[in-house]
């Protein structure tokens, strides 16, 4: 610490003797002709004599972060990061002058400067700038964990990284991206999958929309909210943990395809595919089901790792992951069926609990389960860790949700005889896409109901009267909303962060979300 005192208390008396050189540390602005990139791949070794003098006549500007310094007596060499990459600065005392030339004495890595010059290729190969002028444009205060770099006799290049402490990083984002080349990278193709699911959406004739952060009445999810307190009209509002019902709202006012990017927040755990607070793409089609849902799905989603990759295949760890269309598909109980050998419909509901309990398979026995909440459960704990490539699990049971229609092949009688046999389970259509055994999204062919709908959110606060805390609440006016009408819909809600986790490569959540939240120090 002390050390590190030092070298900051330095940096401030750099600072000053800058200062009484009647040198503007921190001026206002640079002219940037060019990038880094940019530059070394335009880069064309002249032929002759001739053309390297005309080459000296074309003044070109950059700027950028000194990430090294070499200094041979009247020549030095500095290494700058831009926004595309590094490239060298070769700046002589003979060609800036000696005031400042002098000034390179005070500049520190980490600094940042511009300058401008010609470009060229040195004896060794590298392409770089040969300044005739050079401005500094932001002293650096604080040291930059430098990164080293050493070649062992067997031609191996090992990397030290000195800034390798994974919760700072997090932290300390904005040190991270400086000197951890790969970081930034995730956060390009991150923009890029978004931008890539926006246009897929868009050319199917979805329409971008904004609905509420801050609700009166929280749902769309079974889901944990944050509380807040408005002040000035004294009442209790939440931070969405969807934007759902807001959704539908829009698609009965007359919206027939829209599409929003939200940021949601459920006060529930942080682990390496949770996050407090995360982005979510929810779209809703009029005049769709969840068929069709589960075809614009693959296509986001393939479209997404092609934008991203260049390529549907990924390499997710060890495991090569193919996102291209069409993906598998099947019945949730088929699925515990091809796994555990169990046929659940020909199960009562104590000989589910029983098999559970046998095998110690996990569920909640602090409330009260129906048979369809078993299976989900049953499957959740049996399944879900074999779904490594893309898969869609149809059909849940309707205990599950209380916003999803059931199968269309059930007739009114049926679903009547149904609901009053504690054995029989009512499906819906409902399916959940999984990769690498993540749960990446949600989609329902969505009730428009309104009997059924207040029927079904009424049972749902009943069993947060029970105990079961993740449940919906009853939303007056959405009813309402779905009274005046709303025609056959459907509606997806994809999981942004863990998408760009698999397109990445990245193994935590936190790792593709600039700022992640941490606990406070």
């Amino acid at each position: 610490m002390t050390e590190q005192n030092d070298l900051v208390k330095r940096r401030y008396e750099e600072l000053e003797h800058i200062k009484s050189m009647g040198i503007n540390p921190y001026p206002h602005r640079f002219d940037v002709s060019h990038y880094s990139k940019d530059i070394i791949n335009n880069f064309v070794d002249p032929a002759d004599d001739e053309q390297k003098e005309k080459a000296k006549e074309v003044i070109i500007s950059v700027a950028g972060r000194i990430m090294a310094i070499r200094k041979m007596g009247k020549a030095c060499f500095v290494h700058i990061k831009d926004e595309q990459g590094k490239i060298q600065l070769y700046i002589r005392k003979d060609d800036v002058g000696e005031e400042s030339y002098n000034l390179l004495k005070l500049l520190d890595i980490g600094d940042i400067i511009g300058a401008a010059g010609y470009v060229f290729r040195t004896k060794t190969g590298e392409v770089s700038v040969h300044c005739n002028s050079f401005t500094l444009l932001t002293k650096s205060l604080y040291p930059l964990p430098v990164v080293k770099e050493e070649v062992l006799e067997s031609g191996e290049k090992v990397v030290y990284d000195a800034f390798a402490d994974v919760e700072l990083r997090y932290r300390q984002r904005y040190i991270d991206l400086i000197v951890n080349d790969g970081v930034k990278e995730v956060f390009i193709k991150r923009t890029k999958i978004i931008q890539s699911i926006k246009r897929t959406l868009e050319d199917k004739s979805f329409f971008e929309v904004e609905t509420p952060t801050l609700q009166s009445v929280y749902g769309g999810a079974n889901a944990k909210p944050f509380i807040t307190h408005h002040n000035s009209l004294d009442m209790r509002l939440y931070l969405r943990i969807s934007n759902e019902l807001f959704l539908k709202r829009l698609i009965v006012g007359g919206f027939n395809r829209v599409y929003e990017f939200v940021r949601d927040f459920r006060n529930e755990g942080i682990d390496r595919t949770h996050n407090p607070e995360f982005t979510q793409v929810e779209w809703y089609q009029a005049y769709g089901d969840y068929f069709d849902s589960m075809n614009m799905f693959e296509q986001v989603c393939e479209a997404a790792c092609i934008a991203a990759n260049g390529t549907t295949k990924v390499m997710y760890g060890e495991t090569e992951i193919d996102f291209k269309a069409p993906w598998k598909r099947i019945k949730m109980v088929d699925a515990i069926k091809e796994v555990t050998d169990l046929d659940v419909m020909s199960m009562s509901k104590d000989e589910i609990i029983n098999h559970m309990v046998k095998n110690e398979i996990d569920f909640d026995r602090k409330i009260s389960h129906s048979k369809g909440l078993l299976i989900s459960a049953l499957f959740e704990e049996t399944c879900e860790s074999g779904l490594v490539q893309p898969t869609f699990i149809t059909e849940h049971p309707i205990d599950t949700t209380p916003l999803c229609k059931p199968l269309r092949e059930y007739s009114m009688e049926q679903l009547e005889q149904m609901k009053n046999d504690p054995d029989a389970v009512i499906f819906v259509e409902r399916f959940e896409p999984y990769i690498n055994k993540w749960e990446l999204g949600n989609s329902y062919t969505e009730l428009n109901d309104p009997v059924l709908q207040r029927a079904l959110l009424e049972q749902q606060v009943e069993r947060g009267r029970g105990g079961e805390e993740e449940t919906h609440p009853m939303d007056e006016d959405f009813l309402r909303a779905i009274e005046i009408g709303m025609p056959p819909t459907t509606g997806v809600g994809l999981g942004v962060d863990r998408l760009v986790m698999l397109l990445t490569n990245s193994q935590t959540i936190r790792d593709v979300i600039f700022f992640p939240l941490m606990r406070q120090l």
